[in-house]
């Protein structure tokens, strides 16, 4: 079996190579895109000195707030350690914009598991969430074959609304995640259905994996963490928020104070990582995307369900993968993990995490505590028995710790 799958994989790379000439391609305009904004802001060593205290007239941060905001072309942004994850740069977002008695509805079905609490969805009072505040909420389910029900926005969206949010990437879900072509035409529809409605887009996994983000699609805000796609590998913290600059005013004020708003937020060492890792982050991307592409191909050569398959259009860094039993997909995680720069010697077994209704298994022997740029493999102990795995700092590492998991997982 194990020179089988040595066949696979040669058969995986040589059958790949025109995908990857074109990702390198689309790589290479997204470095382009970055190098031209940073050029244009006139970066220099002393952004990257950090505050403290209070952080004000941090120019290092202003600066990577406005290089992030010419990269999306955004109005404006906010680029923090104070944000410590996808999640919290998501509920920042959703107080910071919504008040007593507005409406939020999303139109990409049930959002990510760790969203469901923030929402209040799981109906327990006074832990501060939504809900508690008065904020109702509303979700449009996908049709059967995964794709938005946008023929059910007149019926749901009214004059109410305030916030419509969708999900870029597929999560902990079976359903395919959508490109920013398919969220521009969503986008398009919400307009004509609630014209008056903020139209909020997570970003999360999807950054350069296209030449184009949300933003530049019609959506009035995005976020996503500073530890998967835009962190390069090199954040070991943060998240940000881009968009129209009224709302990232507000969302400023929540992340904060009102008064001291976007003014303040030390930046500590920060900086320079923040810097070179959105430098780097094209090319990071690009590597774990072409990991992605290997993984899908490998594992389907070996009967597997994968999602996306490997000639199907991607929009985000997440390569879903379907497994007979819990035992099976317990065993590939704990094959991953022992193909980690990091504990490899830590066998991961599931276990309860905050914001998760089922225990969950994560394989993340990463130097970033969480990093989903890093190769991780994770997912809840529930049926359809489904791993995603995505990130890779670079393609060789991703290949070997794949094939090497695939010989391991053929053994039991």
């Amino acid at each position: 079996m194990t020179s089988e799958i040595d066949r696979w994989k040669e058969e995986a790379e040589a059958a790949l190579q025109p995908l990857f000439t074109a990702r390198n391609r689309m790589a290479e305009n997204n470095q382009r895109k970055v190098l031209e904004a940073f050029r244009a802001e006139g970066v220099s060593d002393f952004h990257f000195a950090g505050s403290t205290g209070y952080g004000y007239d941090d120019q290092g941060r202003e600066k990577l707030e406005h290089i992030y905001a010419r990269v999306f072309e955004a109005e404006a942004a906010i680029v923090r350690p104070q944000l410590i994850s996808g999640t919290h740069a998501i509920s920042t977002v959703l107080f910071g914009i919504l008040r007593p008695g507005d409406e939020m509805v999303y139109v990409t079905g049930k959002p990510y598991d760790t969203l469901e609490e923030v929402i209040g969805a799981d109906d327990q009072d006074g832990s501060g969430s939504l809900r508690d505040f008065g904020i109702s909420y509303r979700e449009i389910p996908l049709k059967p074959d995964g794709e938005v029900d946008v023929g059910a926005f007149y019926s749901t969206l009214t004059s109410n609304t305030k916030l419509v949010g969708i999900q870029r990437s597929r999560g902990y879900d079976d359903r395919p995640s959508l490109t920013v072509s398919e969220i521009e035409t969503i986008i398009g529809r919400i307009r004509e259905t609630a014209p008056q409605a903020v139209i909020f887009v997570d970003n999360c996994y999807g950054e350069f994996v296209e030449e184009r983000e949300p933003t530049q699609a019609g959506a009035d805000i995005i976020a996503g963490s500073l530890i998967k796609n835009p962190g390069g590998g090199l954040a070991k913290i943060g998240g940000y928020i881009a968009g129209r600059r009224e709302l990232i005013e507000r969302c400023g004020n929540r992340l904060t104070a009102p008064g001291i708003g976007l003014e303040g937020g030390p930046t500590l060492q920060t900086m320079t990582d923040f810097y070179q890792g959105f430098f780097l982050a094209p090319h990071v991307v690009n590597e774990a995307m072409k990991g992605a592409l290997f993984t899908a191909h490998l594992l389907s050569s070996a009967g597997m369900d994968v999602s996306p398959r490997w000639d199907e259009p991607r929009t985000d860094l997440i390569q879903s993968v379907a497994f007979p039993d819990a035992q099976a997909m317990i065993a590939f995680c704990q094959s991953v993990q022992a193909g980690s720069p990091v504990d490899a010697h830590v066998t991961p077994n599931p276990s309860q995490m905050p914001g998760y209704q089922s225990d969950v298994i994560m394989a993340a022997g990463t130097f970033v505590q969480g990093s989903s740029i890093e190769l991780t493999a994770d997912g809840p102990i529930r049926p359809p028995y489904r791993a995603y795995i995505q990130g890779g700092l670079t393609f060789e590492h991703v290949k070997i710790a794949v094939t090497d998991a695939l010989k391991q997982l053929n053994k039991q």
